[in-house]
């Protein structure tokens, strides 16, 4: 059976939510440069809704692997008028930093979630701001920032290791005054995880060990670097990025089947499709019209 999780100010849903992902940058690793212009953006966070999104993540800073970080000013340039017009258009926003400040902005802007890839580790006031705003937040798993993650990928026990340091991180953000409540739990796939060590695919493996720490779970798998090398061609040459869109999907409907709370994508319509099936499977079909005893019938008894 599924549970419906509610989380101050956005969607409660009996099944797994899609989170589409605008990437207002020229860098990102899939997509940069595509909605970097703000009213492409909007269009395409609207486009996303259409096709299914529950809400949409808004992100001024790539965290692409050896990326280096953008002056403050010019991430609020791209993010703020962004978030502004989606949220003016009914548009359930989720804002993606590791700056309070920038998130403070969106949230005065109208963004409902803040999605902070450093769980408050890159700024020591996002804590204080998610706790005197009152806003959802996603805590992810980080060790460092993109420019020399991968050397901090050493690990005795994957598994072992994100779940209690993701515990101890929460801890530190209620010690700060945030409710737990307001807190969703992501275990980092492919930061400071690498595909050459397995990382991603243990921890996709063990999903329970995370869901069952009493917190939503986000799972942010969409066109991975992992999911590239797992389908490389005879050569050798990893699958594109967009060309992971497919093996995408099939990481949605597990993980939703596994217990997510919520999925991040770039391809909207067809993980919106995933999820669904994915509850129906959990469910047995309870949650469905044709599964109700009082449903009406249609002719032939189909």
């Amino acid at each position: 059976m599924t549970t419906t999780i509610e989380l101050p100010g956005l969607p409660a849903e009996d099944r797994c939510l899609v989170m589409g992902v605008v990437n207002v940058t020229p860098d990102s690793f899939s997509d940069g440069g595509s909605w970097f212009d703000p009213g492409a953006a909007v269009e395409h966070g609207l486009r996303m809704v259409g096709d299914g999104a529950d809400l949409v993540d808004v992100g001024g800073e790539s965290t692409r692997p050896g990326s280096q970080r953008v002056p403050l000013e010019e991430e609020l340039r791209r993010v703020v008028p962004v978030v502004s017009e989606l949220a003016r258009q009914g548009v359930v926003v989720s804002v993606d930093t590791m700056r309070a400040e920038v998130a403070a902005a969106a949230v005065d802007a109208g963004a409902r979630l803040v999605n902070d890839v450093s769980g408050g580790l890159a700024d020591p006031e996002m804590a204080r701001l998610v706790a005197r705003t009152g806003v959802a937040y996603v805590l992810m798993h980080w060790r460092g920032h993109s420019h020399d993650m991968h050397k901090r990928a050493v690990y005795t026990d994957v598994v072992q290791e994100v779940h209690d340091e993701l515990s101890q991180r929460m801890a530190v953000m209620v010690d700060e005054g945030v409710d737990p409540g307001q807190i969703v739990l992501d275990p980092g796939l492919g930061f400071s995880k690498t595909p050459e060590q397995g990382h991603n695919w243990a921890l996709l493996a063990r999903l329970d060990r995370f869901t069952a720490m009493g917190r939503p779970l986000l799972v942010a798998g969409s066109r991975k670097r992992f999911l590239g090398r797992l389908l490389s061609d005879a050569e050798g040459e990893p699958r594109s990025f967009a060309g992971s869109d497919d093996a995408t999907v099939a990481l949605t409907t597990l993980a939703a089947a596994n217990g997510a709370w919520g999925v991040r994508v770039h391809d909207v319509r067809p993980n919106a499709d995933a999820v669904r099936v994915a509850q129906a499977w959990r469910s047995g079909g309870a949650s469905l019209d044709e599964g109700r005893a009082d449903a009406p019938r249609t002719r032939g008894g189909q």
